[in-house]
């Protein structure tokens, strides 16, 4: 019942306004959470990061444990740490550092207090924002209107087998690959075995939702060899479920859809001004005027929209 968006710029704009509006137009499908990965101007060095803590009464404590692990790895922060919205009782935040000595090696170090402190996306361009409420009260709290960017997606969850607690929420990051999100509709049907495997291999996972899994799945297969296009072309057969996923890097958003063909995607596509949602009247949204809308509905589709220029294959 979830509602996944995508959007792409032909130049850097307000993305974030037009994924709040895609995902207002879909509140309707999940008003448990609502997320947004936004790709802003990349840095040439350091990192931005977006966070969540658990413990408002403990939040000192937490931060100084946290900022000690980043200094171990030769980090630090380069601004102030922001406290970006404060609850009864979680908090996020938002913190752009210096490079880690090793990236991977300080993102399994952070995780050892992940139950205290969770880093929510690592990246030179990312920022994932996700909270519990729908569109509009996220977006508020977070001023994610106002965040520019050249493409990036959205998300609108209805809980079904997962937390509602909103580190539980969609985009997920490909812990521990940088500037790698996810949007999923449907469900993994073999999410254990898969999780498993993937544990084996040294990865880390702090929820128990599978669209989590799809995200480090397909950066995994990407790090053994295959390109992006043939990562989303393996994942139709090898994992198992009904879904459509959009997963989105610095250069492009590809996509994926099961061999049923289950969960729609619909996407109006303007020379590279592109909207990408679960439903037309959300991609309307964004393109009032009258224009053709494509309708993914086949089976074992998958594709790459790149920025700037467009490329898809079955």
């Amino acid at each position: 019942m979830c509602g996944i968006a995508g959007r792409i710029l032909t130049s850097p704009g307000k993305v974030g306004r037009d994924l709040v509006e895609l995902m207002e137009a879909q509140e309707h499908r999940g008003a448990d959470s609502t997320g947004f990965a936004i790709y802003g101007l990349p840095r040439d060095e350091g990192y931005v990061l977006r966070g969540m803590g658990f413990d408002k009464s403990a939040m000192s404590a937490d931060l100084d444990d946290f900022k000690n692990i980043l200094r171990d790895h030769g980090s630090d922060y380069l601004e102030d740490l922001h406290i970006v919205t404060s609850h009864e009782q979680h908090y996020c935040f938002r913190m752009e550092i210096q490079d880690p000595k090793d990236l991977v090696a300080w993102i399994r170090d952070a995780d050892e207090i992940s139950h205290r402190i969770e880093i929510q996306s690592c990246g030179r361009s990312l920022e994932i924002i996700k909270d519990t409420g729908g569109a509009r009260e996220v977006a508020d709290k977070h001023k994610v209107r106002d965040m520019i960017g050249t493409h990036g997606l959205g998300h609108a969850r209805l809980a079904t087998e997962s937390s509602v607690l909103p580190n539980a929420s969609h985009p997920f990051w490909a812990r521990p690959f940088s500037d790698v999100a996810i949007v999923h509709n449907g469900q993994i049907t073999d999410y254990y075995t898969q999780k498993e495997r993937l544990e084996r291999q040294g990865y880390r996972f702090l929820t128990e939702n599978d669209s989590e899994l799809i995200a480090v799945w397909v950066s995994d297969q990407i790090k053994a060899g295959l390109t992006v296009q043939q990562a989303l072309t393996k994942s139709v057969s090898a994992i198992d479920g009904v879904f459509t996923f959009m997963i989105a890097r610095p250069d492009g958003i590809g996509f994926a859809k099961d061999r049923f063909a289950m969960k729609p995607l619909v996407v109006i596509d303007q020379n590279g001004n592109l909207a990408a949602a679960t439903e037309e009247q959300a991609v309307r949204r964004v393109f009032p005027d009258e224009c053709d809308v494509i309708n993914y509905d086949g089976p074992s589709l998958t594709g790459i929209w790149g920025i700037g220029n467009r490329s898809l294959a079955a």
